[in-house]
């Protein structure tokens, strides 16, 4: 049987078919090759990533560190990954949590609840994406100015210009360490409790946070202060971090449009649940909440996962809607390189690179998360 096996597997016109497309593969591909560089060279373009080194000679809206437009196109490229990034994981997570809220809601017994519940989903699923990223920008920039700005007790000021936030007046390199220690700190404070079976995971998190905080403080000059807080000079606010405006448009679309797709994967996995392991628990009289918390919630995250997956994957390609309203995500950034410098290639490559690295990690993290569900509740 094994002789029979390997005879198929070797067949010799197998083989030779499978050598044959391997070769017409290789001839396309090098005709593609020398092609593109001909025709470069007709438009006096020069290939390669040597660019990468040269200043960018323009501005855009929002970085997470200092810009400017002496900056090179390689630091410009890694701004807007991690402004996609950054964009990306937040809105994950709002749309996460609300969706599992919504799609709670529409399958509540109660009629009102669930109506409304199931009303949400079916209005921002299916407006489009960028439809509604347009409606909100148009919105929010005819919010009141800086002079009218809506305060929250003098810390964090809301605008036509944006979100003035307050913030640690430390460098990027220190609030990286900052968290870093918190996260030391905090797993130390974890395995403590952990060891004297204290399972409180939020509490640990409070502790080193504050620890840690307290030792920032300690540390910064007393001709410094340490929280920056936005204020009103002139026309504008100073100091603090500045959300503009294409940001917090984008996050309220995506998480809306997001959220309502999730809220429908958590109410078909809910309802998914078998209806006998719900009479049990109320047979053995457990109330209707702890019923929701250990029955049907891990019963339905087995079939809720691997969908939810996919839709954090789309929601983190659908970033790149935010170059219809201005907001300098990788997408925006990419286009505008490709419009000053002409290598339209390289910069293709390089977006197409950057998202498949963000959606392959992000799909391992699925798979990993997918993998303790089916543990924990098999």
């Amino acid at each position: 049987m094994d002789h029979q096996s390997k005879q198929a597997v070797w067949n010799p016109k197998d083989v030779l078919i499978q050598s044959i497309f391997l070769v017409v593969l290789v001839l396309i591909i090098a005709t593609a090759i020398q092609t593109t560089r001909a025709n470069l060279e007709a438009l006096n373009l020069t290939s390669g990533f040597s660019f990468l080194d040269r200043t960018i000679g323009w501005s855009y809206s929002f970085a997470l560190v200092d810009v400017s437009i002496d900056d090179t196109y390689r630091k410009t490229l890694l701004i807007g990954f991690f402004n996609t990034l950054f964009l990306g994981l937040i809105s994950i997570v709002i749309a996460t949590l609300l969706g599992f809220a919504v799609g709670a809601g529409a399958d509540a017994r109660n009629i009102a609840v669930a109506g409304t519940s199931v009303g949400i989903i079916q209005i921002f699923r299916n407006i489009p994406l960028i439809l509604q990223a347009i409606f909100w920008y148009a919105f929010l920039i005819h919010m009141p100015g800086p002079r009218q700005a809506f305060s929250f007790f003098d810390l964090a000021f809301f605008s036509n210009r944006g979100v003035f936030l307050p913030t640690l007046n430390i460098s990027l390199f220190y609030g990286l360490l900052l968290m870093a220690l918190i996260a030391a700190v905090w797993i130390g404070v974890w395995r403590i409790f952990k060891a004297s079976n204290l399972q409180r995971t939020g509490i640990a998190f409070a502790i080193s946070f504050f620890l840690c905080l307290l030792f920032a403080i300690a540390f910064t000059s007393p001709d410094d202060p340490f929280l920056s807080i936005p204020e009103l000079k002139g026309l504008r606010f100073r100091g603090g971090f500045t959300v503009p405006i294409e940001f917090v448009a984008m996050l309220v679309a995506i998480v809306l449009y997001g959220s309502a797709y999730i809220a429908e994967v958590v109410k078909g996995g809910l309802r998914a649940v078998p209806k006998g392991l719900i009479e049990a628990g109320r047979s053995v009289g457990l109330s209707e909440t702890t019923i929701w918390l250990k029955i049907k919630m891990p019963m339905a995250l087995r079939s809720i996962i691997p969908p939810l997956g996919n839709q954090w994957i789309f929601l983190m390609k659908a970033t790149t809607v935010g170059i219809a309203i201005g907001f300098s995500d990788l997408f925006m950034i990419v286009s505008t390189s490709i419009n000053q410098s002409g290598q339209t290639l390289e910069f293709i490559f390089i977006l197409m690179a950057s998202f498949l690295l963000i959606n392959f990690l992000l799909a391992r993290f699925i798979s990993w998360l997918n993998n303790r569900v089916q543990l924990v509740t098999n």
